[in-house]
């Protein structure tokens, strides 16, 4: 996976907002009642297109510390291919309400004590149309894929997905 990945272009998400993309290669995580949410966001996300799933496994929250524990992750990669172009920004709007229904609380500055996390949903590459052809491409390397900058370098539990996924080929 490294030498692939490491051919890919890294774009911040920003500059991609309008960029219609046919498929994405996303992180979706719970520490809190994983086994409900978890199973309702894989259903909404089948719903958008056709969705290939990783092994979902727990882990540590990177970020708990001793002063402040957190509860460990469930965390699972999924490859979603759309039924329809959609734009990046558009997909962004529509998982942000995936995690709304799932009773997700931002942080804020008044709110930093918050530990438990209902649904995360994350993109970490997305795929675009090549030469303006819009023809499905069922494999990673016949598509056009795009690291998203601000999640890159993958953390850990995020790349052993990553790598499932692409040795079932897509």
């Amino acid at each position: 996976m490294a030498n692939w990945l490491m051919s890919l272009t890294r774009c911040k998400p920003e500059a991609l907002q309008a960029q219609p993309i046919t498929a994405a290669l996303l992180a979706v995580g719970s520490n809190h009642d994983a086994d409900i949410h978890l199973p309702h966001v894989r259903e909404k996300l089948a719903d958008l297109g056709e969705i290939q799933l990783s092994t979902a496994f727990q882990n540590p929250d990177f970020t708990a510390t001793i002063e402040l524990p957190k509860p460990d992750y469930t965390n699972q990669c999924v490859y979603l291919t759309l039924a329809k172009p959609v734009a990046l920004q558009q997909l962004q709007q529509i998982f942000k309400q995936f995690e709304c229904d799932c009773q997700r609380q931002r942080l804020t500055e008044a709110s930093a004590a918050i530990k438990t996390v209902t649904m995360d949903i994350d993109i970490l590459l997305i795929s675009v149309p090549q030469n303006n052809s819009l023809s499905k491409n069922s494999n990673f390397e016949g598509s056009k894929w795009i690291i998203m900058a601000d999640r890159y370098p993958f953390k850990a539990h995020e790349r052993v997905g990553l790598e499932e996924l692409i040795s079932k080929g897509g």
